[in-house]
């Protein structure tokens, strides 16, 4: 993934009375198909692209997408280098304690397990296996506290990363969010299959945000509330992951 950040302008909306337009930057990590990625053109595109998209348009503010790695995600958005996150990141306490979060747009999903097709696992006994995590994520601090027993951890920087042991036999299983892994799995001509129980962390994924923006927060979860009255949001969610509805019923 890039060391630098992209800037991506997605949307310049002026608010009533014709004031300035309020621009607010939201990181993403782009390496982390469907909900961001870096698609042919080298624009950053996903499901989080078109909600941050819509949301900001409700909201009436301008967005930039900026890109940055995901193991210094929070760390910017603390530091200031944009103001919000949208990279397909859980709201859990642990993270409460240094950022605030909108409401949920995307329900708890289960964490998966991903392996060989060929691989014939006993769940009841894991011992001896490498397993895949992405570093920094709900996956890794749970396979770090419940799977290290008997185990060996490998953190990767990003996801993809871990798939690709995967597929080259250096990992026996990869551990991520079933909405990233269920794409894959399936479009792996057989090669992999997801086995295991379901793991359910974290509840569901949020807009991630400085505990002092406040009234960003407000606009948000306004514009959220709005996109689940009119099932705009089931909508994307419907696009991009084939499942749902979730919010609108």
């Amino acid at each position: 993934m890039r060391k630098s950040l992209l800037l991506a302008a997605v949307l310049f909306a002026g608010l009533a009375g014709g004031a300035e337009a309020q621009t607010v930057r939201i990181g993403t990590e782009g390496a982390y198909a469907p909900w961001n990625f870096v698609n042919e053109d080298g624009k950053l595109a996903g499901f989080e692209m078109d909600l941050g998209t819509a949301l900001c348009e409700k909201a009436g503010i301008t967005c930039e997408f900026v890109q940055n790695e995901w193991d210094t995600i929070i760390p910017n958005l603390v530091a200031g280098n944009y103001d919000a996150i949208m990279a397909g990141m859980s709201i859990t306490d642990e993270r409460k304690q240094t950022i605030d979060f909108s409401q949920d747009y995307y329900p708890p999903d289960p964490s998966r397990y991903a392996v060989a097709a060929s691989s014939n696992i006993d769940w009841n006994k894991l011992t001896g296996l490498k397993i895949g995590v992405q570093g920094a994520t709900i996956q890794a601090a749970y396979a770090q506290e419940n799977l290290a027993d008997g185990n060996q951890i490998l953190s990767y920087e990003t996801a993809d990363q871990s798939m690709a042991d995967l597929a080259a036999g250096n990992v026996d299983i990869v551990f991520a969010d079933g909405g990233y892994l269920e794409p894959i799995v399936e479009g792996s001509a057989g090669a992999l299959k997801l086995d295991g129980p379901d793991v359910m962390i974290g509840d569901g994924v949020g807009i991630g945000l400085r505990k002092t923006d406040t009234d960003l927060k407000d606009k948000f979860n306004t514009a959220l509330d709005a996109a689940k009255a009119d099932g705009s949001l089931d909508a994307l969610i419907k696009k991009w992951f084939d499942k749902g509805p979730f919010y609108k019923m």
